[in-house]
């Protein structure tokens, strides 16, 4: 990368090194300290205010879950090493730009966890005004989540059920909620997640508890018995949307029964590309700022149920990533 000629403070800046998070062996993670090369042309120096942590992706980085076949689409953007181990992944991180010139500017980025990082400024989308920049690191999962609302061709006056109330069932649940007429129940197995669910305009229920006959069906448990259970909500000819990734596991799924019979479709969302009723016209950059914009509500703040200092982090990762853990998403503090 070329220098910069500077100064003062921007020179003391290119010199400190920062620390980031590695996933070093099998649930393990520690704190490495690095030196980020100076901002090149086109390029700028972001300090990192904080990031969030993406529980079900890098529940399975952590546990070395990613399989070969898939490695390669599953590198996050600004990925250091390869899976399985040593591996510096992460992407919803929140910052402000340090510029040579200009006043600074609070932006998201798709980068790791660490305290500052050089980044294509194309690259950062800027944080709108009326979102807090703690709660701007739901930005990727909004993002998820819109593209899956887009990919379920759900309209207003749809019977909705989302089957997993995690942070992306959550803001799917929440999305669709907003169709006029709609009719939005979230179903999960912890009560604690009822009053989130609730606030955000939609219905909960227990398993076992949900309204058969659902025009569209979201799944996003990350579980056999979960999909198993969205499949039977789903009305004739209903789509199941299933955004669960399930990384080297192999999962059943019950395709007798009455699947062929009521004509079921069942779809696979995932981020990596616009939903293709959007991709004519919507660039991921476009994606990305409508999912910004759309975090204005402060309703949001109920998903975020922890925060963690980035010091604290390695230590936290065993308890934050363990299967079953309570809670939505967490966000590091730096």
């Amino acid at each position: 990368m070329q220098h910069h000629s500077a100064s003062g403070s921007g020179a003391a800046r290119e010199s400190v090194a920062v620390r980031a998070l590695w996933y070093s062996a099998f649930r393990r993670a520690e704190l490495r300290s690095e030196r980020p090369a100076p901002p090149g042309p086109g390029e700028v120096r972001v300090r990192t205010l904080w990031t969030g942590l993406s529980r079900g992706t890098e529940r399975l980085v952590f546990e070395g879950q990613v399989p070969d076949s898939v490695a390669a689409r599953m590198r996050a953007p600004a990925q250091a090493g390869d899976f399985p181990f040593p591996v510096k992944y992460g992407y919803c991180a929140v910052g402000e730009t340090e510029p040579e010139d200009g006043p600074p500017e609070r932006v998201f980025a798709l980068q790791p966890h660490q305290e500052a990082f050089v980044a294509p400024r194309d690259g950062l989308c800027p944080v709108p005004a009326a979102v807090p920049s703690r709660r701007a690191v739901l930005a990727a999962t909004m993002e998820t989540a819109l593209n899956a609302v887009w990919d379920s061709g759900a309209g207003p006056g749809d019977r909705i059920a989302v089957v997993g109330g995690g942070a992306v069932g959550l803001l799917v649940a929440y999305l669709a909620a907003g169709l006029p007429g709609a009719e939005v129940t979230v179903i999960d197995r912890d009560p604690a997640r009822e009053a989130v669910a609730v606030g955000l305009g939609a219905a909960f229920r227990p398993p076992g508890g949900g309204a058969p006959e659902a025009d569209v069906v979201f799944h996003a448990s990350a579980s056999q018995e979960g999909l198993a259970l969205a499949l039977g909500l789903a009305g004739d000819e209903a789509a199941v949307v299933e955004l669960s990734w399930y990384g080297a596991r192999t999962v059943a799924v019950p395709l007798g029964l009455a699947f062929h019979a009521r004509r079921l479709r069942l779809l696979g969302s995932q981020v990596g590309e616009v939903a293709a009723s959007r991709r004519p016209r919507w660039s991921r950059r476009r994606r990305l700022a409508k999912a910004l914009a759309l975090l204005a509500d402060p309703r949001l703040d109920a998903l975020i149920t922890e925060e963690v200092a980035f010091a604290d982090l390695p230590g936290a990762l065993p308890r934050l990533l363990a299967p079953g853990a309570p809670g939505l998403c967490t966000a590091i503090r730096y």
